[in-house]
C-alpha cells in the first residue's frame, strides 16, 4: 500500500510538471478559448438562469439511478443523471413542469418554481408487475433523445433473462447478442467490437481496468452478475474523457448496497453457487455490499477412484465488495474492490491467474452547476504456471496499474455543460519470468510506462432540435527507466540495443484525440445522429492463439511498437414508438485502423525477449451496418438485431500486400431474442443466433523434407469455418414471492437442437493415404441443460 501511495504521488507531482509543458506544445489553453467563444455565446447571457441540482435514487434501496431523464413536459429540455446518480439542469427564471423517469420504476412529475439555485434530491419507486396486466418494462426509456451515437445503456435485469451456458448468468455474453458485437469463439467471453481486436476494449469495473474478463479460458466472465447494477458500452461515439483503448469501453457499475435494509440473495446451480449480503451501516448515511462465488467441481474429485484425478484441482471464485458513504449532501465517498482467481491443477502442471482491482472516489459539489469526480485506482492482472518436466519449473508474468483520475462536470446556461479533466496511469509489466530446478533462469526484461491525458468536452443545445458535442482529448505515453530499446534489421536480427538508467522518461509518443457527434431531432420520437471520434492505444495483447489464454501478456509501445490509432466515422437514424412499446435503430459505421499488429508466418511471442522481431505492423478498416429493432413493454418483449460487416487487413508481406479479412471478420450476425411472461410466476425466454464462420488459414500444399510431411501456405485467412447457429432455451418459475422473501428456478437449455459447431479446425495426413490433406474439425458442445435456484430475503 506504501508503494501504491508513493506512485500515487509521484503521477500527481509528474503531471502537474508536465502541465504547463503540455499547455504549450498543444495551445491546449487556446482551444478551450476558443470553444467557449463559439459556444457560450449560443447559450444566451441576456437571460438569467439558476440551476436545479442533486441526486436520483430508489426509494426503497437508497441506490443511486444511473442514466435516468429528468425532462421539461412538452419540451425537449432535459438531462440524464450521470454514473453517480447526480444531475444538474439549469433553466432561466420560471415555472416549470419536471417528468423523471427510468427503466422499470414509476414516472414522477413535480411542479418547480426556479428562482433561486436549488439543491434537491428525488426518488423514483420501483414498478410493480400485476396479474391482471402484465407489464414488463425495459430498454432504454429516451434512445431517440439521448446524444450518444453507437452506444448501449442495458439493464442488467433483462439480460438476467437470456439463457446462456451452464445456466451462469452473464453480462459479457448478453451483450454479445447485440449488433456489432460478436464473441471471439464459442462460449468465449471474449469479444470483438465492430471489427476490432479483444485488447482493444476498455473494460472497466468501477473504474478499475480489468486486464482479463475470463474465467475458465473464456467460458465464464469475472462479473458476478449478482453484484453489477449497471452497464453501458460505447462502441462509437466514445465520451473524451475515456482512452487508452482504440475500439470500445464498457464501464460496469457495481451496487452499491441498500441504504435501508439488510437483504440476503444468491443462486444454487450445477457448476457454481452465489451469495450477495447488503445492507445499511448508518441508514440514509452508509451502506455496504459483499458479493461471492465460487465453482465447485473440485469438491467432487477427491471421489473419484482415479488417483490421476482424484488430486486435481479445477475451481475459480469471485469477490466483489463496495461501501457507499454520503458524508453530506456536497460530498460521497465510495471504496470497490474485486478479487478473483482460476485454479487449474494437474498432478505435474498446473495453471492459476486473477485480477485484483480497487478505487476510491470522491464526489463533491462545489456549486449547483460544478460537480467533480477524484478517483484512485490500483489493479493487478498476473499469471502462474506450475509443472515438472524433467525438472520444476515456475512461470509468472502479469500487469500492475496504478492510475489518478480527476473528471470536472459544469453545468452552464440553458442545457450547456462542460466536462474536463485529467487521468495519469502508471503501468508495470511484466512479461515473463521463469525459474527452474533444472534449466537456467530465465526473464524477459519488466517495463514501466506513464500514460497521461488531458480532456475537454462540451455539450450544447443549439436549438430545440439540434444538440452539438464537441471536444478533445490529448494524450501522452512515455516509458520509463530502467529500460532498453532494441533494433532490428528487415530479417528481425538484433543490430543495436540501447539502454535507459532508472527514473528517466525515454520514447514518448502522443496523439490529438477529437470527439464530435451531432443529434437532430425530427420529431418527439425520433431523430439522425452523426460523429466521429479518434482514439489511440499505447499497450497491445501479445498472444499465439486464436482466443484469450491465461498466459497472453501485454507490452507498452516502443521503437519498434508504435500506437494504435483508430478513425471512426458514424451515422445513425433513431425511432421510438412509446405507446407501442418499440424501438427502432439503424447505425453505419466506418473506422480506419493505423499501426495494426499481426505476427510474422511461424511467430513465437511467448517468452521470447525478441518478440517484437516477431511482429508485423500494418493497416486495417472496418465498416458496416447495425439494425436492432426491440420491443419493451407487454407479455412480449426482446429484439431482433442484424449486422452486415467487413473487417479487413493489409501488411506488407502478407497475401502480396492486398487486403485480407480479418480473422473475426463476419459478414453476417443475427440474433433473435424472445421473452414471454405468461403471468406472475412463469415465464419463458428463446435466444437463436446466426453468423458468418470465422476466417482461417488453409493450406493449399505439403512438401516433404526427411520423410517428414510439411504444410505450405500461399495466403492468409484464405478460407472459411462453417456457419455458426444455434438456439437457446430458458424459463423461469418463481417459487415464492413476498415482501421478506423470494425463491425462484431457472431452467436453461444451450444449444437446444445440439449442433455441432466448430470450435477449431486442424489439417492432417490421412492415416491410410499420406497423399491426402483432411480437415478435423473440434467442437465443444452439443446440447447442455441447467438449473439454477435463486433466492432473496
Amino acid at each position: 500500500m506504501a508503494e501504491a501511495i508513493t506512485k500515487s504521488l509521484f503521477l500527481h507531482k509528474y503531471f502537474s510538471d508536465l502541465l504547463p509543458k503540455i499547455y504549450n506544445l498543444l495551445s491546449f489553453s487556446k482551444f478551450l478559448k476558443i470553444l467557449l467563444l463559439i459556444l457560450i455565446p449560443l447559450s444566451g447571457f441576456s437571460e438569467q438562469h439558476f440551476t436545479l441540482s442533486g441526486y436520483l435514487r430508489d426509494s426503497k434501496s437508497g441506490e443511486a439511478l444511473i442514466g435516468a431523464s429528468i425532462y421539461l413536459k412538452d419540451s425537449n429540455n432535459g438531462t440524464f443523471t450521470n454514473e453517480y446518480g447526480f444531475f444538474s439542469l439549469s433553466l432561466p427564471k420560471g415555472t416549470y413542469h419536471l417528468i423523471i423517469s427510468y427503466i422499470g420504476y414509476q414516472p414522477r412529475e413535480e411542479n418547480l418554481v426556479l428562482e433561486k439555485d436549488i439543491q434537491q434530491n428525488f426518488s423514483l419507486t420501483p414498478r410493480n408487475i400485476e396479474l391482471e396486466e402484465i407489464t414488463v418494462k425495459s430498454g432504454s426509456e429516451n434512445s431517440a433523445r439521448e446524444r450518444e451515437l453507437g452506444s448501449l445503456h442495458l439493464n442488467v435485469k433483462e439480460l438476467n433473462q437470456i439463457p446462456v451456458l451452464f445456466g451462469e448468468q452473464d453480462i459479457l455474453k448478453s451483450i454479445q447478442l447485440l449488433p456489432g458485437i460478436v464473441p471471439a469463439s464459442e462460449g468465449n467471453s471474449s469479444f470483438h467490437v465492430r471489427g476490432g481486436n479483444t485488447d482493444q476494449n476498455l473494460i472497466l469495473l468501477d473504474d478499475a481496468p480489468v486486464f482479463n474478463p475470463s474465467h475458465l479460458l473464456g467460458f465464464f466472465s469475472v462479473f458476478n452478475s449478482d453484484a453489477i447494477r449497471d452497464l453501458k458500452l460505447y462502441k462509437g461515439d466514445v465520451p473524451a474523457r475515456y482512452g487508452g483503448r482504440a475500439s470500445s469501453v464498457m464501464d460496469i457499475r457495481m451496487n452499491e448496497g441498500n441504504l435501508k435494509e439488510y437483504h440476503v440473495s444468491g443462486g444454487l446451480g450445477l457448476i457454481s453457487s452465489r451469495l450477495m449480503i447488503e445492507g445499511p451501516i448508518a441508514e440514509d448515511k452508509a451502506s455496504f455490499m459483499i458479493s461471492g462465488r465460487r465453482t465447485y467441481a473440485d469438491l467432487f474429485l477427491p471421489l473419484s477412484s482415479d488417483e490421476n484425478i482424484k488430486n486435481n484441482k479445477l475451481y475459480f471464485y469471485d469477490l466483489n465488495f463496495k461501501s457507499n458513504v454520503i458524508l453530506n449532501r456536497n460530498n460521497h465517498l465510495f471504496l470497490s474492490g474485486y478479487l478473483g482467481r482460476d485454479v487449474l491443477k494437474s498432478n505435474d502442471f498446473g495453471f492459476n491467474w486473477g485480477n485484483r482491482t480497487g478505487s476510491i472516489r470522491w464526489n463533491h459539489q462545489f456549486s449547483p452547476s460544478l460537480f467533480s469526480n477524484t478517483t484512485f485506482v490500483t489493479n493487478d492482472y498476473d499469471y502462474r504456471t506450475e509443472g515438472d518436466i524433467g525438472g520444476e519449473f515456475t512461470l509468472k508474468a502479469g500487469i500492475k496499474d496504478i492510475s489518478l483520475k480527476q473528471d470536472y462536470t459544469l453545468s452552464l446556461f440553458n442545457d450547456f455543460k462542460l466536462l474536463f479533466g485529467f487521468n495519469s496511469i502508471f503501468h508495470h509489466f511484466t512479461p515473463g519470468e521463469v525459474t527452474s530446478s533444472t534449466l537456467n533462469n530465465f526473464k524477459v526484461p519488466d517495463k514501466q510506462a506513464l500514460e497521461n491525458a488531458l480532456y475537454i468536452f462540451s455539450e450544447k443545445k443549439i436549438s430545440s432540435r439540434l444538440n452539438l458535442g464537441i471536444g478533445l482529448r490529448y494524450s501522452l505515453f512515455s516509458l520509463y527507466g530502467p529500460g532498453a530499446e532494441k533494433y532490428y534489421d528487415s530479417d528481425g536480427m538484433l543490430v543495436k540495443n540501447d539502454s535507459f538508467p532508472s527514473n528517466r522518461l525515454y520514447r514518448n509518443y502522443s496523439g490529438l484525440e477529437p470527439r464530435i457527434n451531432l443529434t437532430w431531432m425530427l420529431s418527439e420520437q425520433s431523430s439522425v445522429k452523426v460523429g466521429f471520434n479518434r482514439m489511440s492505444q499505447y499497450i497491445h495483447l501479445l498472444s499465439n492463439y486464436t482466443s484469450g489464454t491465461p498466459v497472453d501478456y501485454w507490452l507498452p509501445c516502443s521503437n519498434n511498437i508504435k500506437p494504435q490509432n483508430v478513425n471512426q466515422y458514424s451515422a445513425g437514424y433513431f425511432r421510438e414508438l412509446k405507446q407501442k412499446g418499440l424501438e427502432f435503430s439503424l447505425e453505419a459505421y466506418y473506422k480506419e485502423m493505423s499501426n495494426q499488429i499481426d505476427y510474422k508466418n511461424n511467430a513465437n511471442v511467448f517468452l521470447n525477449e525478441d518478440s517484437e522481431s516477431e511482429l508485423l505492423f500494418g493497416k486495417g478498416r472496418a465498416y458496416g451496418i447495425e439494425f436492432l429493432a426491440r420491443k419493451t413493454a407487454g407479455a412480449f418483449t426482446g429484439w431482433v438485431s442484424y449486422t452486415l460487416s467487413r473487417s479487413e487487413k493489409k501488411f506488407e508481406g502478407v497475401n502480396n500486400f492486398n487486403w485480407y479479412p480479418a480473422r473475426q471478420d463476419r459478414t453476417h450476425d443475427i440474433s433473435v431474442i424472445v421473452n414471454y411472461q405468461v403471468n406472475r410466476k412463469l415465464s419463458f425466454s428463446t435466444a437463436w443466433v446466426y453468423y458468418t464462420g470465422n476466417a482461417i488459414t488453409v493450406p493449399n500444399g505439403k512438401y516433404y523434407i526427411d520423410n517428414n510431411i510439411i504444410s505450405c501456405y500461399d495466403q492468409r485467412n484464405n478460407a472459411r469455418m462453417p456457419a455458426y447457429h444455434r438456439l437457446d432455451l430458458g424459463a423461469n418459475l418463481v417459487l415464492r414471492k413476498s415482501e421478506r422473501f423470494t425463491s425462484e428456478l431457472t431452467f436453461g437449455l444451450y444449444n437446444a437442437y445440439a449442433r455441432k459447431n466448430a470450435y477449431l479446425i486442424n489439417f492432417r495426413t490421412n492415416e491410410d493415404n499420406p497423399n491426402v490433406t483432411e480437415a478435423v474439425k473440434l467442437y465443444l458442445f452439443t446440447a447442455i441443460p441447467s438449473i439454477t435456484w435463486n433466492f432473496k430475503f
